[in-house]
């Protein structure tokens, strides 16, 4: 084994410095995993992080991106839970092992991989055992890594939060990684989706993965499409992705007691919407920050019993990092991928 490794990685906030560069091989404490990175997918949080820092406290050179996939290749001499040869997926939050979400009222945490802690754009990472998953037996290496934000953030959404039900109406705003996660979560529950897009092609592509109805964004009016398909019951559930002012449709789309998830700031960081549906019909508005291991890991196990397969729009080359960051901004039908 080569005693130098490549990895992506920048000196300072703004894509401009964006590079890659040779790094010695990371050596493994005993309780630490050295796994070979096999594909890492891309998330719109990776640019955002790369373009503006996010309010972090990045460490410099920094290596972006949080979901990988790769095979242990040596373990430390305390190490239980993975031997050398096992393929596993990185997780989110690292730490955040089940139950509640670490940190209090004042200082939510928000110690994640390609932020605080270091990202996963490298040929080799070595973190502690606990920050690793196995990775589902039915996938490939690409496959695998799209479950840890986008698959963890729609199961984490629709079944550990909202406990979805067969005959449950759920919308899912928009055709990228977590709402098609959400499709199919939903489908393989029992639920019947209805998808909003504002491309024609995508929301046929939506509808041949599996979803009951197509809603065009941009020339309907969503919220009055969404009643009549659903005999002006409302949705039981709302992947609410847009985020902004999109909440206050969100919340005239609601059913009574329904459930909207906030998990996207395509529309800002600031969210509005009317008070009397939300006093009227008394929803549950959850924000939802990705999840814990043990999801992850009943994600992973659900995946392989069901059959459930990530869609992929384009995989790209380790060297092809910056085209598939600019791929984000084009919005991808599901998620991006980089192989190595």
């Amino acid at each position: 084994m080569s005693k130098w490794m490549q990895q992506w990685s920048t000196e300072a906030v703004g894509p401009h410095d964006l590079k890659i560069t040779e790094r010695p091989m990371p050596q493994i404490g005993d309780h630490e995993v050295l796994v070979r990175t096999l594909a890492v997918s891309l998330n719109y949080r990776d640019k955002l992080v790369l373009e503006t820092g996010m309010g972090l406290d990045l460490a410099f050179p920094f290596v972006p991106a949080s979901d990988m996939s790769g095979v242990v290749e040596a373990v430390g001499k305390s190490v239980t839970r993975f031997r050398p040869g096992e393929r596993v997926i990185s997780t989110f939050a690292p730490g955040w092992l089940d139950g509640l979400r670490p940190g209090n009222g004042r200082t939510p945490s928000y110690a994640t991989l390609g932020g605080v802690h270091p990202g996963v754009m490298s040929e080799y990472v070595a973190f502690p055992e606990g920050w690793f998953a196995a990775a589902p037996k039915s996938l490939d290496a690409a496959e695998a890594s799209t479950l840890p934000c986008a698959g963890l953030t729609a199961w984490f959404a629709l079944i550990e939060k909202g406990q979805l039900r067969p005959g449950d109406r759920v919308v899912v705003q928009g055709t990228g990684g977590v709402a098609l996660f959400g499709l199919q979560i939903a489908k393989a529950t029992g639920a019947e989706v209805i998808v909003t897009s504002g491309s024609p092609e995508k929301l046929e592509r939506a509808l041949a993965l599996g979803a009951d109805h197509g809603v065009k964004r941009l020339t309907e009016d969503w919220v009055e499409r969404v009643y009549a398909l659903t005999g002006d019951h409302g949705a039981d559930h709302i992947l609410e992705i847009a985020g902004g002012a999109g909440l206050g449709q969100s919340l005239k789309a609601v059913a009574p007691d329904g459930r909207i998830s906030v998990i996207g700031v395509l529309e800002g960081f600031e969210v509005s919407g009317p008070v009397a549906p939300l006093l009227l019909k008394s929803p549950v508005v959850q924000g939802i920050s990705v999840g814990h291991r043990r999801a992850l890991e009943d994600l992973v196990g659900a995946v392989d019993r069901i059959g459930l397969k990530p869609v992929i729009d384009k995989r790209y080359r380790f060297t092809e990092f910056r085209e598939a960051l600019a791929h984000l901004d084009r919005g991808p039908f599901g998620k991006l991928v980089i192989e190595f």
